[in-house]
């Protein structure tokens, strides 16, 4: 991805020659007519914007780095070589505590849907909390109740019935037990290389190594091959859903897919020798693989995965907890995008714009299954979230995201398929919407994976020109893009 200059080093094409980056970026902005300036501090041609944040006056850089080190978990990474002190956002942009202004093309790790600040969350947020800050389900608010009806008609079906929590990690930890309860049975298969999270319960559920400690991490999780056409071991460029294929060579005949039939065969090689005869209690899939690197999957093998899982007896769960809320562009759901209807869906991220909070969604019958014993969540459900995730739905309609996620990000991938066929640097683009995924590598023919030094480089200067972008991948070679859905029709 040439990303402003940042190919320089890479790829030492000529600095006078105007970033393809530039046209792309300008289709973000409905500020100042999509004009741009020139500053020094901010790296070449970034948009204008006319709002000025306010004066940071917090502690300084080095007293914050400071206190980060002695005072909060080594666990918490900060990404950059030199971490950004964010301050303020509005709309698509970061500012540090210099004023600097920043692109944020990772949207909070695809969590701001509808922009930083958007003055009817703030407006929502602020009458609720005045009028009721906080109580529990044991009570009737009309917040939870509202917005539980509001989220359920979103979905297809008799998935109808909702569990609201705090996470992600709480959402798919619920959605396993539910299906282990409703079931009567343990085993739940994932995919390699998916992302699930990060709890002790569920570190059995997600296969990728960075993530995973040398402890007990739940017992009775399986997983299959991860089917990737780019980097796995079948796909080919007719085999995915998306605006742009893989250059891979494909020998498929015409209504017929080698590799999703290939993948396939390994799911049900799973369920023949790991699974007890009674059948796994579930399958979990997230509609196109997030931490693990915009993985997109053949395009018929979940519908088929799901139709081999429920044909032992299982149930099928979908994670979209970064593809929900309109992100993928042609669907509300991701799972919508396989022509498939889920047991159980899990969410969060985009559901609150940032606020904590998140959902489990499943049938009535599976349901029950929780009211066999005692569950419960203080924080899940509270009057504030719901109002949130409320006029979040809102605005994803009003301001018509999904279909701004469809229209930019078709375009966006079709001017980085550009760089891939042009830099021998760029492996693969690959996404739906606004869920893009760049893969560099050091060979296009053998795919190698960039090495850490050059693609840390990469991602550090552009950061360094305004741009923030994730980086994910289990080799850190894929810079991530799960860019803001909003329509931008409020004003400053």
């Amino acid at each position: 991805m040439k990303i402003y200059n940042a190919f320089q080093t890479m790829q030492h094409f000529s600095p006078k020659r105007k970033p393809i980056f530039i046209p792309i970026i300008s289709k973000f902005s409905t500020v100042s007519q999509h004009s741009f300036s020139h500053r020094s501090d901010e790296g070449p041609l970034m948009p204008t914007c006319d709002f000025k944040p306010d004066p940071y006056k917090g502690p300084s850089y080095n007293e914050i780095l400071q206190i980060r080190r002695d005072k909060l978990s080594p666990a918490y990474l900060t990404h950059f070589k030199e971490p950004i002190l964010v301050h303020q956002g509005f709309k698509q942009w970061l500012f540090d505590h210099t004023g600097r202004r920043y692109l944020d093309l990772f949207a909070g790790i695809v969590t701001v849907s509808v922009g930083h600040s958007h003055p009817k969350v703030i407006k929502t947020l602020e009458a609720q909390s005045k009028r009721l800050w906080h109580t529990t389900v044991i009570y009737l608010q009309p917040q939870i109740h509202e917005y539980a009806e509001k989220l359920a008609a979103t979905m297809p079906g008799n998935l109808k019935v909702v569990y609201f929590v705090n996470s992600g990690s709480e959402a798919n930890d619920l959605a396993i037990l539910m299906s282990r309860l409703h079931t009567r049975r343990f085993e739940v298969v994932s995919l390699q290389n998916a992302y699930h999270g990060a709890s002790p319960y569920l570190m059995g559920l997600t296969s990728l190594n960075s993530w995973r400690f040398s402890t007990p991490t739940g017992f009775g999780y399986h997983q299959t091959t991860n089917p990737d056409v780019y980097q796995g071991h079948w796909g080919g460029n007719h085999c995915r859903d998306s605006s742009v294929q893989t250059t891979r060579s494909c020998s498929c005949a015409e209504n017929q897919c080698i590799a999703e039939d290939n993948y396939l065969k390994d799911l049900k090689d799973v369920l023949q020798y790991s699974i007890p005869k009674q059948g796994p209690a579930g399958f979990i899939a997230e509609s196109i693989q997030g931490v693990g690197g915009t993985v997109q999957y053949p395009r018929n093998f979940i519908k088929k995965a799901f139709e081999l899982i429920r044909s032992k007896g299982g149930v099928c769960i979908s994670d979209e907890v970064q593809t929900g809320f309109g992100r993928t562009g042609d669907h509300f759901w991701g799972f919508q995008g396989h022509d498939v209807q889920p047991d159980i869906v899990t969410m969060a991220k985009g559901i609150g714009n940032g606020f904590p909070m998140a959902a489990v969604i499943t049938t009535p019958e599976i349901s029950k299954s929780l009211s066999e014993a005692f569950h419960f969540n203080t924080f899940g459900g509270g009057p504030l979230a719901c109002a949130v995730g409320s006029t979040v739905l809102d605005i994803l309609k009003e301001e018509k995201c999904q279909e701004n996620s469809k229209q930019i990000g078709t375009f966006f991938m079709k001017e980085l398929e550009k760089l891939r066929n042009e830099f021998e640097i760029v492996g693969d683009i690959r996404g739906k919407g606004l869920m893009i995924g760049v893969e560099l590598v050091s060979d296009k023919e053998t795919k190698t994976p960039l090495a850490a030094e050059k693609m840390n480089s990469i991602w550090n200067e552009c950061k360094n020109y305004g741009i923030i972008l994730g980086k994910g991948g289990l080799h850190g070679n894929l810079l991530w893009q799960k860019e803001l859905e909003m329509g931008f029709q409020w004003q400053q």
